[in-house]
């Protein structure tokens, strides 16, 4: 069995979806979340330390530190 929806069927669907997810599993997405800025902290400390000098290991992890703060 098929099944179509239409475009304008999909989008009220995919919100309720969306804030199911958000509701029931904060967890997870403060998770994911966390782990998006901790990889632009880190890319932008790599970045940094390329033009200037090298960083190290618990400089990075505490630039990492005072952007989730």
């Amino acid at each position: 069995m098929e099944i179509i929806l239409k475009d304008q069927e999909i989008r009220p669907l995919l919100e309720e979806i969306l804030c199911k997810l958000l509701l029931e599993k904060k967890d997870l997405l403060k998770e994911v979340i966390t782990e998006v800025i901790e990889d632009v902290a880190l890319s932008r400390a790599i970045a940094e330390g390329r033009k200037n000098k090298f960083v190290t290991k618990e400089e990075v992890l505490e630039e990492i530190e005072s952007k989730l703060k």
